[in-house]
């Protein structure tokens, strides 16, 4: 059975980081930040990111129907995010671990400019008036999410809640049982 492991958290929280460590241990990193400025030019547009977290969540179901260990580094700000992909990777037949990565307000400000002195080309500036926006808009996980043990709510509208967050996995449906 493969592992698909959500990293969770706000910018600058070390969800790469901690995403590169469980590549090292041979899972499938699928990073969404590091396809957004190749294919939209230096762009962000949000429309753009949910289709291509779409495209690498449907990419993440295959390979771990496969028996491939999947990292997906996509921050899962709410508490639905996660929980409808609990319930695809479970119906997929892989085990979904969620990896909180928690950063201090302070910490943060300073991680994301160091990024940006360090990386303008492969990241986007943020202001203190977005870190303390999505702050109040991300939803921690709590201690259930967390326990291994986990069981996602079995809801026939897991799927469609899931191709309307993302578009592109809108229209492939579940993969193919092999």
């Amino acid at each position: 059975m493969s592992t698909v492991f959500l990293v969770v958290g706000l910018p600058a929280a070390g969800k790469s980081t901690r995403a590169r460590e469980l590549e090292r241990g041979g899972a499938l990193r699928l990073t969404t930040d590091e396809w957004v400025v190749p294919v939209f030019g230096g762009q962000n547009p949000e429309a753009g990111r949910d289709a291509l977290e779409g495209q690498l969540i449907r990419t993440a179901l295959e390979v771990a129907r496969r028996g491939v260990d999947v990292v997906l580094d996509f921050g899962f700000w709410s508490r639905d995010e996660r929980t409808a992909l609990r319930a695809l990777f479970a119906d997929a037949g892989a085990r979904c671990v969620v990896e909180f990565c928690d950063v201090a307000p302070d910490v943060q400000r300073a991680r994301v400019q160091q990024r940006w002195r360090e990386r303008p080309h492969t990241t986007f500036p943020i202001g203190e008036d977005e870190l303390e926006t999505w702050r109040g808009r991300f939803e921690t996980p709590g201690v259930d999410e967390l326990a291994p043990s986990f069981s996602p709510p079995r809801w026939a509208d897991w799927a469609d809640w899931t191709a309307r967050r993302w578009p592109g996995y809108a229209g492939w449906g579940p993969p193919p049982r092999l």
